[in-house]
């Protein structure tokens, strides 16, 4: 499975809706993920992914994760983990 799809199951998973209406596109606010479902979201993502989000991902300026929609988020794990190649 790629990153992409993954990241979309877990936001799926997370947001209780199927993966087909999650989209590069949607912000995990627009899917209805409130600030526990972030948490949780991040959790599974390193879990999956075996990396460290940073921990102030959720504030864009402050952080190089950008969590502002799903391309986002998977180019940011991507780039995770390409450093820790």
């Amino acid at each position: 499975m790629d990153i992409r799809s993954k990241v979309i199951e877990i936001i799926a998973d997370q947001a209780i809706i199927e993966t087909s209406d999650v989209s590069d596109e949607s912000t995990l606010e627009g899917l209805g993920i409130d600030s526990l479902g972030l948490v949780e979201s991040i959790f599974a993502i390193e879990e999956a992914f075996d990396i460290q989000v940073p921990f102030n991902a959720n504030q864009p300026n402050e952080s190089p994760f950008d969590l502002s929609s799903v391309a986002t988020i998977v180019q940011g794990i991507e780039e995770l983990i390409q450093e820790q190649s």
